[in-house]
């Protein structure tokens, strides 16, 4: 069973720059393809990104492409959410993912079996 627990979020003004983390638990941190999404008030869940096990491929939702990184570092079973020029419309409870499955198939069905309970981001305008 793995443990996924994000950090990082906060209030930022329009235009700043937040790192979101997350730490995994319990399992081989290696085994798991990454993502994070988010969900804002009563709109669906977004996904954002993802990472596939060894950090050598990322894939981004066109929302966020140029702006968000994704990144790992799996001496230390966490992944990175690096969020720069942030918007008012960012504003949302940011969640990580993990899951067995390889890059190609999370990025195609979005489907991720392990999750945190979320960090919030508030951007102000």
């Amino acid at each position: 069973q793995v443990h996924l627990v994000e950090s990082g979020g906060g209030l930022v003004q329009t235009g700043g720059s937040l790192r979101l983390s997350c730490v995994a638990s319990g399992g081989t941190f290696t085994n798991y393809a990454m993502g994070w999404f988010r969900q804002a008030p009563g709109k669906e869940r977004e996904f954002l990104a993802a990472i596939n096990w060894s950090g050598t491929d990322t894939f981004y939702a066109d929302s966020v492409k140029g702006r968000f990184t994704i990144s790992r570092d799996n001496a230390k079973n966490i992944v990175y959410l690096q969020m720069n020029g942030l918007k008012p419309e960012d504003t949302a409870v940011y969640s990580c993912a993990g899951d067995e499955g390889t890059i190609e198939v999370v990025t195609r069905t979005r489907h991720f079996y392990y999750w945190g309970q979320g960090t919030q981001v508030t951007v102000s305008s």
